[in-house]
């Protein structure tokens, strides 16, 4: 499998297009649930190009984007500029280079499956607070019932060049023995939440490519995919848009 922190950096324009963004409800649970006020320091670990960060700048937060993938860190740098109180370090999960318990709240979105979990484990409890919450998120397509989110679907297990595509599974479809065993007892808990994205076609395709393993223009099968994806698009589209539809699964804890 190719090295995770390179995977994305010919991508970096159709992630910054065409990726979900995480839907309100998710900050309304860390403010009413978790206690998250303007004060929190947060460390976003795997920052990508910034979707995550901006909710906590957007928040008042101070942000610190820990990102290891040179192309995605300067993308986020761009599109945070106008927060002054989000800087970036290049650093990854297992060696951040940030300071002792410099973070209220860790957080990754759509990134936690790429680490190694025990090395990150010892390297989030230096960084916290004592007492300090881990917050893990991750938007995860709905693959059946029907309409595009069926289509979209069969697309990826036609094209996609890896067997296993949806990496972040053997995080969250293991979830009690790999995240029981990082969060420490009394482990962790979970919440879901709805979320989607409208897309033109234009948008659809930015969305396929943006991930690691669909294949780019060089690829002989490149062609053939978009022609499906139009197909697809043509017989879902509604007022010239289609819904991707997402479970937004959020697991959390205190680490001991």
């Amino acid at each position: 499998m190719k090295n995770s922190t390179k995977r994305f950096s010919n991508r970096v324009e159709f992630y910054v297009r065409a990726r979900p963004n995480y839907p309100a409800a998710f900050m309304g649970f860390l403010r009413s649930e978790l206690n998250l006020n303007p004060s929190h320091r947060i460390a976003d670990i795997g920052s990508g190009t910034g979707l995550l960060s901006e909710l906590f700048l957007r928040n008042g937060n101070t942000v610190t984007g820990v990102e290891p993938n040179a192309e995605m860190r300067a993308a986020g740098d761009e599109f945070l500029k106008p927060f002054p109180n989000f800087h970036s370090v290049d650093g990854a999960a297992e060696a951040t280079t940030l300071p002792n318990h410099c973070a209220d709240f860790v957080v990754a979105g759509q990134a936690f499956h790429w680490f190694d979990p025990p090395k990150a484990r010892d390297e989030f409890l230096r960084i916290l607070v004592p007492d300090g919450w881990v917050v893990l998120v991750w938007n995860e397509r709905k693959t059946t019932g029907g309409g595009f989110d069926s289509a979209y679907e069969t697309i990826v297990q036609k094209f996609a060049k890896e067997p296993e595509v949806d990496f972040h599974t053997t995080v969250t479809g293991a979830a009690n023995k790999v995240l029981g065993l990082f969060f420490g007892p009394p482990h962790f808990r979970t919440r879901e939440f709805a979320n989607f994205q409208d897309m033109s076609l234009d948008d659809v395709k930015a969305r396929i490519l943006s991930s690691s393993y669909m294949p780019l223009p060089d690829d002989p099968s490149f062609a053939a995919m978009l022609a499906e994806a139009e197909r697809a698009f043509a017989g879902n589209a509604v007022g010239g848009v289609v819904r991707i539809s997402y479970d937004t699964r959020v697991y959390y804890g205190k680490m001991t």
